[in-house]
Formats: structure tokens, C-alpha cells, sequence
């Protein structure tokens, strides 16, 4: 049995010919999605940015990342939502921070795109019940919920799975080598969408495309 889960494979370049080219790398190598990090080129412009998404013609989450949450966008948060904002017609997903001004999240979530609500900490796992918090906020607010952690040990991974068995629509990853695993394991609780690396690893303990592939289409049922 197939997972349902899809595989999205980031792309992070400093130009939009780049962009493209990794786009097709990743498309043969069997992504069911490409996530456009805005955040990673030189000089954003909206117009060469929406030829390039036109151009790569693929499902596709469009990021613009806060430096606060692993990103690289320097303009003003009113530039980062507007770059959003006039892609959201074109791609299948948009992801925009929780921490964003609520107004631009409902903006977005508004275009009728399938908005992701996003939190990430590179230093941390907080306990469950916090997380659930945050996952509930960013339901109220978008489609899809999405939490990363940092674990510093095997028990914050295991409520991270806690946290996909509990919560439907969500996204939720340890980071790491030690959470890797998670993103795998993701698809056995029908997670919408899990992180694989193509040319670019945009986070630590990003799985390759490959591996990541034979690992969701492996029956790892053992009471047989």
C-alpha cells in the first residue's frame, strides 16, 4: 500500500534559473511537491518570481522564511506578505508563520489557498501540551498546521509522533539526526506532507528523495 502522504522537496537558490533547473532535478527524481523558498534568492522580484512558478508549472508550497524561524528574506514583513500574497493564485499551498500579523495570514488564507501555519525552533522541544497549543492556533488561522522541533533526546521525538497521532491536518517534525526518523513515520499517521532533501537541505536531518521514497512504500507492518 502506497502512502498518501506527499513529498516535498525544498528549493533554496539565489536566482530564479537556478530555481528552475533544481525544480526539474526534483520533479525526475519523484517529488509530489516543490516548496519555492522565496527567502533564498538575491534579489526577490514578484514578476520574475510568478514566471518561475508559471514556468516550473508543478504543485508547489510558496515559503518567503523570517530570519527568526531559519529564513533569509531581508526586505520588510509588509514586502515578505505582499510577495505571498500575489503568489498565492498560483501555487497549491502557501506557508506563512504563525508569528505573522494575523491579518496577513487571513489575506492569504482568504485567496482560497491551502494556507500552512507554520512554528519552528532550532533549540527546543516543548511538551505536549504546549505544542498542541500552537497547533490548534494555527488551525484556527490556516488549513494546515505545521510545528519543527529540535530534540535533545529520544523522548521529544517520540511527542512529536504524539503529536501526529493526536492531531489531524499536521505537519510535525523533529529535527535532527536524531528525529529524522519522524519524518518517515509521518505518513503511518496520514500526515498531508512530509520533508525530503533534493539539491538543497533546508534543515537539519532532511532525509534524500530517494531513500525517502522506498521508506514511505515500505510495509512496515511486522505482525504478519
Amino acid at each position: 500500500m502506497y502512502s498518501q502522504t506527499k513529498i516535498a522537496i525544498p528549493i533554496f537558490q539565489k536566482d530564479c534559473e537556478n530555481v528552475i533547473k533544481v525544480a526539474e532535478d526534483c520533479i525526475e527524481k519523484g517529488a509530489d511537491v516543490l516548496e519555492f523558498r522565496i527567502d533564498g534568492l538575491k534579489n526577490p522580484d514578484i514578476t520574475e518570481i510568478k514566471n518561475t512558478i508559471k514556468e516550473i508549472n508543478f504543485p508547489m508550497i510558496a515559503t518567503n522564511r523570517i530570519s527568526t524561524e531559519g529564513g533569509s528574506f531581508k526586505g520588510s514583513e509588509k514586502d515578505r506578505f505582499n510577495i505571498l500574497y500575489q503568489c498565492a493564485e498560483l501555487v497549491e499551498y502557501v506557508d506563512i508563520e504563525l508569528q505573522s500579523n494575523d491579518e496577513y495570514i487571513e489575506k492569504i488564507h482568504d485567496t482560497g489557498v491551502k494556507t500552512i501555519v507554520s512554528y519552528h525552533d532550532f533549540e527546543k522541544t516543548p511538551d505536549l501540551n504546549e505544542i498542541t497549543y500552537i497547533v490548534e492556533k494555527e488551525q484556527e488561522l490556516g488549513d494546515i498546521a505545521k510545528v519543527a522541533f529540535m530534540p535533545q533526546d529520544l523522548e521529544d521525538t517520540l511527542t512529536i509522533l504524539a503529536v501526529l497521532s493526536h492531531c489531524s491536518d499536521t505537519i510535525a517534525i523533529s529535527m535532527g539526526d536524531l528525529g529524522s526518523y519522524t519524518r518517515v513515520m509521518a505518513s503511518k499517521f496520514n500526515s498531508p506532507i512530509t520533508f525530503a532533501a533534493g539539491t538543497d537541505v533546508t534543515a537539519p536531518g532532511q532525509i534524500d528523495i530517494e531513500t525517502m521514497k522506498a521508506l514511505l512504500n515500505m510495509d512496515l507492518n511486522i505482525m504478519d
